[in-house]
């Protein structure tokens, strides 16, 4: 994916300047080291962003590689926006029924989340008892704190003023879960200061039956970070897969962390058949926020572009290999 974003940033004048950092699974289990102090500093104060590839693997179970790079970035930076776009490239890639998906080739479904990205249950705040024993007992603790809450509310309301948006969706539980009213309060507190924005609430379960049964009328949904993380899956779903999600973990004025959604994918490994897009659609993303908005655009409609004829990786219906469906890219940036 990466020659194809530098290609796209190279035609509006803008020459990255890529380094890559060698804090792969192979170098976890060969040193034990994760991300060092040293290496974390480096991203914080010397960079203008980071693409991180896909992490996980089965050679480390618990999973202690990826935890300490991909969470711990995002904490100890205060990344505290995640935007993952979900957008439908052409009505073929949607499982919806063919009618509800697009109308004269217009893509129908176009709706981001934000998603809380610093607080909730991924603190990993809880303990666990009598392991072992019948009376075996784990407890998660979920935070929510007046300032997370507010500030992720009003990311997602400043962005749907910046782009045209007349409707902000907010998403939580609670009407069974009271602690977290708090996101309730605060939607209507900070809507009250965009009268021009329509917001709605919808309790989480409803919400996905929702995004299942009528996608098209959500543009800007807002959320904790667990619902967030997994609204998004199910908006990946609607699109054509976790190939083609894209994210990014966001704090205003910083730099941020780029990511597409899917993790590593193990039994691909080796085969050559991973769909690039989601990384490339990822890297536009990294674009927008180095002031590359029209690199970005180019990128967009490369995809848009091969997924309506080809090739396509075998997550999209086709039979093309990463390394052509990487070419034909580079070929459709105009």
């Amino acid at each position: 994916a990466l020659p194809v974003i530098e290609a796209a940033a190279r035609t509006e004048g803008l020459t990255l300047d890529t380094e890559r950092l060698p804090y792969s699974a192979d170098h976890y289990l060969r040193t034990g080291e994760t991300l060092p102090d040293e290496a974390f500093e480096h991203l914080r104060d010397d960079v203008d962003g980071i693409l991180l590839g896909a992490l996980g693997d089965p050679r480390v179970p618990g999973n202690e590689h990826a935890r300490d790079i991909l969470l711990g970035l995002r904490f100890r930076l205060d990344l505290y926006i995640n935007f993952r776009p979900t957008r439908l490239f052409h009505p073929k890639l949607s499982p919806l029924r063919a009618d509800r998906r697009a109308d004269g080739g217009s893509t129908a479904i176009d709706f981001v989340i934000f998603r809380e990205n610093t607080e909730g249950q991924y603190l990993g705040k809880g303990r666990s008892e009598s392991i072992g024993t019948p009376d075996e007992v784990h407890v998660s603790e979920e935070v929510n704190t007046r300032k997370g809450v507010a500030r992720i509310i009003e990311a997602a309301f400043a962005w749907a003023a910046a782009h045209g948006k007349t409707r902000v969706t907010m998403s939580d539980k609670s009407n069974a879960i009271q602690f977290q009213r708090i996101w309730g309060r605060l939607f209507q507190e900070i809507g009250d200061r965009y009268p021009d924005i329509q917001r709605e609430h919808r309790y989480v379960d409803a919400l996905a039956l929702e995004l299942v049964r009528e996608p098209e009328r959500f543009q800007v949904i807002v959320t904790t970070n667990l619902y967030g993380d997994i609204l998004s899956d199910l908006g990946a779903g609607l699109i054509g897969g976790l190939g083609i999600a894209a994210s990014a973990n966001l704090h205003p004025g910083r730099p941020g962390l780029f990511e597409p959604v899917h993790g590593s994918a193990p039994p691909l490994v080796g085969k050559g058949v991973a769909n690039p897009m989601a990384t490339v659609l990822t890297g536009a993303l990294m674009l927008e926020q180095l002031g590359c908005a029209a690199g970005a655009m180019k990128l967009e409609r490369a995809v848009e572009r091969v997924v309506a004829s080809g090739p396509l990786t075998p997550d999209l219906g086709g039979q093309g290999s990463t390394a052509e469906v990487a070419r034909a890219l580079l070929d459709a940036l105009d």
